[in-house]
């Protein structure tokens, strides 16, 4: 199976820590959040992993060629502008399979999300009816400014946004309304991604909401008692650390 990591943000978040490495190598628990997502992924099953970058970019690149983890092979797909979560994808578009789903997550994330239970929930809802599923997103609901709005079946049908008040609907949804936030782990269909058009850098929120305004179907998957840390501060890496503890980054 395939899989792709975003890490080619600036980690602005970050500094110092990254004034002189890139996001994806700041360590959490003495390792590279990095090595922290291929092992997850490792153990998942998804061998063949592209990892997109941009800043310090030649660092992602060494590391990946030293990585030595059995059974993963690493590709890294350079950026010279950063493309944003939406249009990094599209760019690595060469490097996925033509008939089978692949999983994207975000580097600054981490969690224990049974991430061969998500692909298996994809793939039955993809194979489930003509109007099957091109996404599956995992969400779970936690604390957040920004929410994905689902409705009774579990549909995607807009966006919500607390700080600004801003909330965007993309298709008539029946049923309660249910908002939760987005845990930055999906798996997208080749048929979504050959939705994927234009140039330049693009939010993958932004596209996920075309696809459902334009027809297409996506899924949430509800992931409540799987633990997830957002590792974009020094103080969130901090937590992460006491959330899955020791046992956990040792086992």
């Amino acid at each position: 199976m395939k899989a792709m990591i975003l890490a080619a943000g600036l980690g602005t978040r970050l500094q110092p820590l990254t004034d002189d490495r890139p996001k994806a190598l700041v360590e959490v628990a003495g390792r590279p959040m990095l090595y922290w997502v291929i092992a997850r992924l490792a153990r998942h099953g998804f061998t063949d992993i592209i990892i997109n970058a941009h800043h310090f970019a030649e660092q992602i690149e060494a590391f990946s060629a030293a990585y030595d983890g059995p059974g993963v092979s690493l590709t890294v797909s350079v950026e010279e502008e950063i493309l944003d979560t939406g249009g990094g994808v599209r760019n690595a578009a060469w490097f996925f399979d033509r008939e089978e789903p692949f999983l994207v997550h975000n580097v600054d994330v981490l969690t224990d999300l049974d991430l061969s239970e998500l692909m298996t929930a994809h793939r039955a809802s993809e194979a489930g009816s003509a109007s099957g599923a091109l996404v599956t997103l995992a969400v779970k609901g936690r604390k957040s400014s920004r929410h994905l709005l689902f409705d009774r079946a579990g549909r995607l049908g807009g966006w919500r946004s607390d700080i600004t008040g801003e909330t965007r609907t993309v298709r008539p949804m029946e049923g309660p309304v249910t908002a939760l936030p987005f845990m930055g782990v999906y798996v997208m269909s080749p048929a979504a991604l050959g939705k994927m058009t234009g140039t330049g850098p693009f939010s993958i929120i932004d596209f996920f909401l075309d696809l459902v305004r334009t027809g297409g179907t996506i899924q949430a998957y509800r992931a409540e008692e799987a633990r997830w840390a957002d590792l974009g501060s020094v103080d969130r890496i901090a937590h992460a650390e006491r959330l899955f503890g020791t046992d956990w980054f040792e086992g």
